[in-house]
């Protein structure tokens, strides 16, 4: 009956301990290596192995493959990346460095065959513009639209007036302008210019 209390604690795990035999220079580096992590022997065991089992690795070579595999795959990846990066800038010293640099060399030359002294002109300070804070002269497009449409009808009167001028030239005296309107026409004009 012990017995079988014993068995069902190792199975969970619970208690219970086995002797493994291993030799005498495995035990001293494990137990040194142990000591780093501040674990006992049996969690650093049990840490050892599920992380060989996650990771599919293989103790005995073919798990140092699979790293050195994916640390060259990482690599290549990382060189191509470079060399894109590498391209990008050779592209924009071709098209925007390179003749930026040969058109300032060209003025530069032209200046030096020159011969003139630069000038140095005065720095001038801008003054301080306070017309911000003043009213604009703008019109909402209402209003604009308004104003255009009375425009139109005001040209259209003066252009009926003006057809109903006629020149009037007497015997005796000056040459006159007449304007056949009659007289509620010209009050009405009148009191539309006011």
């Amino acid at each position: 009956m012990e017995k079988q209390i014993i068995n069902d604690r190792t199975k969970k795990g619970t208690g219970g301990y086995s002797n493994i035999t291993v030799k005498k220079e495995t035990a001293i580096r494990f137990r040194s290596y142990s000591k780093k992590f501040n674990k006992s022997h049996s969690e650093v065991l049990d840490g050892m192995i599920q992380y060989f089992k996650e990771n599919s690795l293989d103790p005995f070579g073919e798990g140092t493959k699979i790293i050195l595999e994916s640390i060259k795959k990482l690599e290549r990846q990382m060189m191509k990346k470079f060399d894109r990066l590498i391209a990008i800038i050779k592209n924009m010293e071709k098209t925007s460095i390179r003749p930026t640099y040969e058109m300032v060399l060209i003025l530069y030359e032209a200046y030096v065959k020159d011969g003139r002294k630069p000038r140095r002109e005065p720095v001038k300070i801008q003054e301080e513009r306070m017309d911000f804070l003043e009213p604009k002269n703008t019109v909402p497009k209402v209003e604009h639209d308004r104003m255009l449409k009375e425009y139109k009808v005001y040209k259209e009167h003066c252009n009926e007036i003006l057809n109903n001028v006629e020149k009037v030239e007497p015997m005796m005296g000056k040459p006159y302008l007449k304007i056949n309107m009659g007289i509620g026409d010209f009050e009405s004009l009148k009191y539309q210019l006011r």
